[in-house]
């Protein structure tokens, strides 16, 4: 039954985030579901930790810039912090390794990847592995499962792909964990992960930032000692495969304005607002 729900919970996140701008009423939404109004309202905020309609306001850009300008930070303070912060992504990760130009053209040749479909309280998230580790993490793009499945599959054009979301479970539970802070420290989640040196530079200085923080793109480029290289900087950024676990969500334009997010800024803005209130109810486990 709680498998159920939790999928029943992320359609509904998910068609919240892709239909945010007509603002869907209590009523659609519990009628989609199949419950009653105050039942599901009751069981959407125990799941996820803010109502349906909270969500819809984090979505609306007027509550996002006010979160900006709540939560915004500069990446030394996001470094400092990230230390010392609760969630420490950095110490849950195996190194990531970075590769030689002629290595990064392979495409995944070789490799058998298994990924299947997980509802978070993010919506619903695929995740997938290879022998090694974790090689992808995205999420459904206007409530269709086939534009992370393209993604993935354009990321590596030349490998095997099997659906096994049994398979991907566990990996999917210890995502989750390690996103909320609540990771076992003593067991790292490890990953298939490759970069050029200039990607893993770019991740390795994501990771450090603390979860609620924000950062811009100028800020790490300054970080890395490589102030007028914002643009490559965006780029490294935008070519994580790994989003939630490498926080690419909490890199922001100087401007303010929240885009540029592979997975759609309305997740993007429901992810950093899920982030600055703290860790939702009801994710210890998928």
């Amino acid at each position: 039954m709680q498998d159920f729900t939790d999928k029943i919970i992320a359609e509904s996140i998910d068609y919240l985030v892709a239909h945010h701008q007509e603002q869907p009423d209590l009523t659609i939404l519990a009628a989609r579901a199949g419950y009653e109004s105050a039942y599901f309202q009751k069981l959407f905020k125990a799941r996820v930790g803010i109502s349906p309609k909270r969500l819809v306001q984090y979505m609306n850009l007027r509550h996002a810039r006010a979160f900006l300008e709540q939560g915004g930070t500069t990446l030394d303070a996001a470094l400092a912090s990230g230390l010392s912060g609760g969630s420490r992504l950095h110490d849950l990760f195996t190194a990531c390794e970075a590769v030689t130009p002629g290595q990064a053209r392979y495409k995944g040749a070789g490799m058998a990847v298994s990924y299947g479909f997980h509802p978070t309280p993010l919506g619903m998230m695929l995740v997938a592995v290879t022998s090694i580790g974790v090689c992808y993490v995205g999420f459904v793009v206007d409530n269709d499962h086939n534009v992370p499945v393209a993604r993935m599959m354009s990321h590596f054009p030349l490998a095997a792909f099997t659906e096994n979301s049994a398979h991907t479970h566990e990996a999917a539970n210890h995502i989750l964990a390690i996103w909320t802070g609540r990771a076992d420290r003593g067991g790292k989640l490890r990953l298939d992960l490759h970069g050029t040196n200039l990607q893993i530079q770019v991740w390795q200085a994501l990771l450090k930032i603390p979860c609620g923080a924000l950062c811009t793109y100028k800020e790490i480029a300054v970080a890395l000692g490589r102030p007028k290289a914002a643009r490559a900087i965006g780029n490294a950024v935008g070519a994580n495969p790994v989003s939630l676990l490498i926080p690419c969500h909490r890199v922001i334009r100087a401007t303010g304005i929240i885009d540029n997010y592979g997975w759609g800024s309305p997740r993007k803005k429901y992810i950093l607002a899920m982030e600055h209130q703290g860790a939702p109810p009801g994710t210890e486990s998928l």
